[in-house]
Order: structure tokens, then C-alpha cells, then sequence
């Protein structure tokens, strides 16, 4: 196993192509490096010298006399293997290359791949990349991508870096805790198995999400996600599970055919959450970003308006989830403080017209059954006639107080969502704008469980990937 310390908190990066315009690959290297609160030395390297963005720049790497951690890479394909022979020359050990021009861009690029690589196995270095869209870390970023992460405890390993900037703009739309990201590229000496072995090493990591076309050696990939997956949930979104989705990743990252049985067979034996869609795992993050360990399956579904209910209903039995009957002393105290036009059972639902006294009421009565449910899901549609502004302020201390993890969904034209969403979010709370979204979330949540006792367990490989490299 590689040391990746210097890939997430290095003391002290050089950036070689750097430039002063944040336009330029260079250029938002050092923007994004400042802009993450990167603490560290920053040394700008550039044939012309000077100062780049308020750091003297050296001429090479050669000139700098204590070598740095981390050497990023951001010069022409061509240039590169110069660049490595003088990381070499200069004692800098880990380097970080972004562009492309190797094994995907023909023959040159493959002969200047093989160059490389046995240049870094000859003198010991240990490369990232080429051809991704770099590393980001807590207070660390290497990366030219446009924006950075909210930040959190979720991190994800992606062999798109497009996917990887999805995931960054949805971390922010979406109030998903995800703080760290790594764009894979080539994977010349680091794949997808040695970040995952990272960050599952990581306590600062409460989740693993995973974006995978290919995997070049299954049995350690299986073994180490096993390892992971004991201790903190592992979310994979397999590309290519489709006859014409497996030629696309092919052509992408020469990915070996699988049909989506012998994926979710590997899946199970990593002991890993599979989804099967982006949208899916932007939920597992929000959701297990906020509970680490996952949920049981038995939920309550509180809701103030009957077809949202019944939706969220459908899609929680759908993710096998468990709407268990409300206990006896809950439903005798609900019917006594309900409206009698109120459904009391699972689903409940208090009516259009319920306000902060009715939520806050039915809310309190049902934290207490701590050992009927696993987790409470909550809509709250706001109609035209009821000010929502009351019920989130009534709601949010007994969300902060509980000891049954909320889900909580918004539904309706919702004039204040920011302040809403926000205040929910702060008393520990995801928030939906989409009922049915809540539910795929919980259910994502409780297949943790299972997927835990099978890493624990093990097992061997399907027979569809043995021998597979």
C-alpha cells in the first residue's frame, strides 16, 4: 500500500504550470488551492519566473531546494515526462497530473505513458492521475473544477470527473455533506481500491461514494471494500450495466463487459450499497451524510396531506421498508388530540389544514415510541392557507431533541424554502422537496445494514468476475 498522505494533506505543494490567469488549468490549480484555506507552502512553478498570484514562482522543479510533498502537474502532455524526470531529480516522490495524452490518445500517448511509468517504478514515485480532475480534501484542493464542495463527512471516488462536478453542485443544492472528492483519470499507479483504502482509514470519512466503470483487479478491490464497508457504508454507482452503457465504458475507461447481474452479485459480495442512477446516490449521500450507520426498517410516515402520503408509502414498501402499526398508546393519544377527519394509523395524516400546535403535538407523542420505530418520515405540503414559517419554528427544537432519526420532506410552493430548509437542516434533519425522494433515502439507508453483515461475513467472488483483471 502506497502512502496517500501527501495526495490529501500535504505541508507543501508545487503546482508546475501555473499561471496568474484562474482561467488557465494553472491558474485555477492556485486559485482553488487559496480558496479551500490550504495552509501550507504553495510554490508556483513556471519557465518564466517571478510571482504568480502573490508566490514567487521557481523556473523548475530543480530550483526548489526543499521538495515538496505534492508536485501538481499542469503542463502539455509533451512536456510531462521532463517534468517527472525533474521531480525525480529534485527528491519530489508524489505527483498529481491532470492532463491527458497517455494510454488514451493513441500510440504516442501510449508510448509516452510507458515512459512514465516505468520512470516512476524505476525511482520510486508515486503517481495520481493523468487525465482527471484532481483531489479534494478537507482544507486541501488540488483541482482545476470550477467550484468546491460544502463540505462534510461523505467523499466520493469517481472515474468521471464530470460526475465528480455533478456531485460537487449538488453538494451545495442539496445540502449534501460531501467534503472530499477524487477524480481518478488513468489510474496509472492509483485506482479506485487505494483511495477507497484512504478514506476507509480516514475517521474524518463517514461515507464512501463510488463512481466505477472498471476495476483492474476484483479480488483486492472485493477485499478491500469489505474492510471499508465494516465500518462505514460504501455507495456504488456501476456504469456499463447495460449492453449499450458496457460499450460506452469501453470506450471510456476500457471497462470489461459485466450485465447488471454479475454487478450486483459483486456488489453484495464488497458489501456495498449499489444504486443505480446518479440521482440515487446524491440521495444515499445526503442520507447517510447525516447518519453514517444507516436505519432499521420501520418507519412512521407523518404526513398533512393523504396523496403524498400514499406515494411516500408506495416507494417505502417499494425499498422494502417496514410501515409498522402504531402502538396502542400512541394511536389512543393521537385520536384524542386529532381532529376525528384525521387518519390515524401509518400513514397518519393530520390534514391540510394542520398547524404548528397539531405537528408539534403528533411529533412529540410519536419520539416517544422509541421502540416502535426506526425512523419517522415527515411531509409537509403548505397550502395556501396555513403560514408554514410557525410549524418549522415549533418542529425544529423537538428535531434537534430527538432520539429517532427524521427525514423531512417540503412540498408546495414554498415562499421561504432556504430559511426552511436551513433551519430543518441545522436540527440534524435532511430535507426533500420531494416525499418520495424521502423514502428511496430511507431505504437506501437500511439496506446498510445487510450489506454490513455480508462484508463481515465474506465470501468468494461470482463466478462471472473470477480470474478477471
Amino acid at each position: 500500500m502506497r502512502d496517500l498522505r501527501p495526495f490529501f494533506a500535504p505541508i507543501s505543494v508545487a503546482v508546475v504550470g501555473a499561471g496568474e490567469r484562474a482561467t488557465s488549468s494553472g491558474g485555477a490549480v492556485l486559485k482553488n488551492l487559496g480558496a479551500s484555506g490550504f495552509k501550507g507552502r504553495i510554490v508556483p512553478v513556471n519557465p518564466k519566473g517571478g510571482v504568480i498570484q502573490g508566490n514567487e514562482a521557481k523556473t523548475s522543479l530543480r530550483e526548489i531546494a526543499d521538495p515538496c510533498d505534492l508536485a501538481v502537474i499542469v503542463v502539455p502532455p509533451p512536456s510531462i515526462p521532463e517534468v517527472v524526470r525533474d521531480a525525480a531529480a529534485s527528491g519530489h516522490k508524489s505527483l498529481l497530473i491532470l492532463p491527458g495524452g497517455f494510454a488514451e490518445a493513441g500510440e504516442e500517448g501510449k508510448r509516452r505513458d510507458a515512459e512514465v511509468r516505468a520512470f516512476a517504478t524505476e525511482n520510486k514515485l508515486t503517481i495520481a492521475g493523468p487525465n482527471c480532475a484532481g483531489i479534494i480534501g478537507s482544507g486541501f484542493a488540488a483541482t482545476f473544477l470550477r467550484d468546491l464542495p460544502k463540505g462534510g463527512g461523505a467523499a466520493l471516488i469517481s472515474q468521471s470527473g464530470a460526475l465528480a462536478e455533478e456531485a460537487i453542485a449538488a453538494s451545495h443544492v442539496r445540502h449534501i455533506p460531501l467534503g472530499t472528492v477524487v477524480s481518478v483519470g488513468n489510474a496509472m499507479q492509483l485506482g479506485v481500491d487505494d483511495y477507497l483504502a484512504y478514506l476507509g482509514d480516514d475517521p474524518a470519512v463517514t461515507s464512501v461514494l463510488l463512481y466505477v466503470e472498471s476495476i483492474e483487479d476484483p479480488r483486492r478491490f472485493r477485499d478491500i471494500a469489505r474492510k471499508v464497508a465494516a465500518r462505514k457504508p460504501v455507495i456504488g454507482l456501476f456504469g456499463g450495466r447495460t449492453l449499450e452503457g458496457g460499450r460506452a465504458a469501453a470506450a471510456h475507461t476500457g471497462a470489461i463487459a459485466n450485465d447488471d447481474a454479475a454487478i450486483q452479485a459483486f456488489a453484495e459480495e464488497c458489501g456495498i450499497v449499489r444504486v443505480e442512477s446518479m440521482r440515487r446516490l446524491m440521495l444515499a449521500a445526503k442520507g447517510f451524510g447525516r447518519f453514517p450507520q444507516g436505519l432499521g426498517r420501520r418507519v412512521l410516515i407523518l404526513s398533512n396531506s393523504g396523496g403524498p402520503g400514499v406515494l411516500a408509502t408506495d416507494r417505502a414498501s417499494a425499498e422494502k421498508l417496514d410501515l409498522v402499526e402504531l402502538p396502542e398508546r400512541l394511536e389512543s393519544v393521537l385520536r384524542q388530540r386529532l381532529p376525528a377527519e384525521a387518519s390515524v394509523a401509518n400513514p397518519l395524516d393530520l390534514l391540510a389544514d394542520a398547524r404548528e400546535e397539531r405537528f408539534a403535538s403528533t411529533l412529540s407523542s410519536a419520539l416517544v415510541e422509541t421502540e416502535a420505530f426506526d425512523a419517522i418520515l415527515m411531509i409537509h405540503v403548505v397550502p395556501f392557507m396555513v403560514d408554514a414559517g410557525p410549524v418549522i419554528e415549533a418542529m425544529a427544537p423537538l428535531c434537534r431533541a430527538a432520539r429517532l432519526p427524521i427525514l423531512h420532506s417540503m412540498m408546495g410552493t414554498l415562499v421561504h424554502r432556504a430559511d426552511w430548509f436551513r433551519t430543518m437542516e441545522e436540527a440534524g434533519v435532511p430535507m426533500f422537496e420531494d416525499a418520495e425522494a424521502m423514502a428511496e433515502c430511507a431505504g437506501l439507508l437500511a439496506r446498510y445494514r445487510s450489506a454490513r453483515a455480508r462484508a463481515i461475513a465474506g465470501g468468494d467472488l461470482p463466478p462471472a468476475l473470477k480470474g478477471r483483471r
